[in-house]
């Protein structure tokens, strides 16, 4: 079907179903195909990720299949950010079946630099956040107790950790697409920063692993200048936008 030939028509709810299925198979299949393929790499990404995080300390297995089940964790995280561009290539088209084909093409266009996006966010948890976060946890810990971590449950925390970075840094993208398909606009993102500050620091609060308060200060910070970015963005881009609408 061509631009010509389009034509908007409202999707009843059962295909409505049979579309949310068909993108939850490609999703789920996307993030276990790849984490089967990264779930050799694991065994040595992990214990790479355990001498870089916590030189010098001993981490421990409590049970026979701690280090499988983390492995499991590893290889089906790395899949989600691996995948994100087909996670959000699904998301955005259930989200927008209805839309003019030329305004569902823009989502290649952004979704594309969500690898890169992602890759910068886990740079950023890695030099920036973890090492902050890992030793300040450990001072407070070592004023009371003898530390004696399980590998588990530790790197199961470094690994949330990367995740959530990765996503956060697709802040740009997410508001960028919101604008072009008209939800929002940077004149509305201007007017509610403050409320977006507040949630974003409530959602760090939500999501820090370990409830540290600087933990969810390192979660929020970053959200809030990715917005503040995203809003430069979309102000220099609604220029073009309004001159391609006038132009059509």
């Amino acid at each position: 079907m061509n631009d010509a030939q389009w034509d908007q028509k409202e999707m009843p709810f059962t295909e409505h179903l049979r579309e949310l299925r068909k993108r939850l198979v490609i999703s789920i299949g996307t993030v276990l195909g790849l984490a089967v393929l990264l779930f050799w790499p694991s065994q040595y990404v992990i214990p790479w990720m355990t001498g870089t995080y916590f030189h010098g300390i001993v981490l421990h297995a409590f049970g026979p299949a701690d280090v499988i089940l983390l492995e499991l964790k590893f290889s089906v995280l790395a899949g989600i950010v691996v995948g994100l561009p087909v996670l959000l290539y699904q998301l955005w088209m259930f989200i927008v079946p209805a839309m003019h084909p030329r305004t569902r093409r823009l989502v290649y266009a952004y979704v594309a630099p969500s690898v890169v996006l992602a890759a910068i966010g886990i740079a950023f948890a890695h030099f920036i956040v973890i090492p902050r976060v890992v030793a300040a946890l450990l001072a407070l810990t070592n004023r009371v107790a003898q530390p004696t971590f399980g590998i588990e449950s530790t790197m199961s925390f470094i690994l949330v950790l990367l995740l959530v970075f990765a996503l956060i840094f697709q802040t740009p993208v997410v508001m960028i697409v919101l604008a072009r398909i008209g939800l929002v606009n940077r004149a509305w993102l201007q007017r509610y920063r403050r409320h977006a500050a507040f949630g974003m620091f409530v959602f760090g609060g939500i999501v820090a692993p370990d409830g540290n308060p600087l933990t969810m200060a390192m979660l929020a910070a970053p959200m809030y200048v990715l917005y503040e970015i995203g809003i430069l963005i979309i102000g220099v881009l609604e220029k073009s936008w309004h001159r391609e609408a006038v132009a059509a």
